[in-house]
């Protein structure tokens, strides 16, 4: 299937690893220019070089996206390093998993403000795109309880809620906005690989409630980020896409 991105400017936060990487790599493949921002350098580097090999344009900056500035310049010379904006995918998770002042604060300012300063930045651009598109990466952890509840989860269900007024107020200007709740991801250097050598008895319980018997796939989760995002899923607005192997139960 022809998803219809080619030549599309797309803009993914966290890109240089995992879930982001992920997004990063499949939209390249589908033809489109891709400008991603992590913290490390050097990541970002060797990955702008490995998209930049599939064909597209390619771009990127380090930058620690809770610095509402820098992500606001990101966005914007990502604009003009591409020629545009088309898809924004908000990635970027503080991981802050607990009930302390200071995992709040990290939730809301990366999980929260770094996706409502991206899209405040973009949205000029978006509004000169014939096919425009928001994807903000929530998790199942955001609408059902699990043991991130607490700082994670609550922060991860305000994304959905705002992913879904965002889809009520922008639909009019022609762009569609949609979260993808993922839930278990396994991949290196990831959460559940760090759980599964630090806290080996979390990760016995989390397989255990997993009925495919394993973990998801960043590729797995990409893959319907990338759908969702694109020219394809033009009627498709407002959406949460849990993509977790049937492990929640909430209808």
């Amino acid at each position: 299937m022809d998803l219809g991105l080619n030549g599309k400017s797309v803009l993914v936060t966290g890109g240089s690893k995992g879930i982001g990487l992920a997004v990063s790599e499949l939209f390249a493949a589908e033809g489109a220019n891709v400008a991603i921002c992590a913290r490390n350098a050097d990541e970002v580097g060797k990955v702008v070089k490995s998209l930049a090999a599939k064909g597209g344009k390619s771009w990127g900056r380090a930058l620690d996206v809770a610095d509402a500035p820098a992500l606001k310049q990101w966005v914007e010379d990502s604009a003009r390093e591409l020629g545009g904006i088309d898809v924004v995918v908000c990635n970027v998770s503080a991981l802050a998993v607990g009930d302390t002042a200071e995992t709040w604060e990290k939730s809301f300012r990366t999980d929260m403000m770094h996706t409502v300063n991206s899209v405040a930045a973009a949205l000029p651009f978006l509004e000169k795109s014939k096919s425009a598109s928001i994807v903000i990466v929530s998790s199942v952890s955001g609408f059902e309880v699990d043991f991130a509840a607490g700082s994670y989860g609550a922060l991860k269900a305000a994304l959905i809620h705002y992913a879904k007024g965002l889809s009520n107020q922008l639909i009019g200007k022609g762009i569609r906005v949609n979260a993808v709740s993922p839930g278990n991801t396994y991949f290196e250097g990831g959460i559940w690989q760090n759980i599964e050598r630090g806290m080996p008895d979390l990760y016995k319980t989390a397989m255990s409630l997993n009925p495919t018997g394993r973990m998801g796939t960043a590729q797995e989760v990409a893959a319907g980020v990338v759908f969702l995002a694109s020219p394809v899923a033009s009627r498709i607005s407002g959406t949460n896409l849990i993509i977790d192997g049937a492990l929640t139960k909430a209808v």
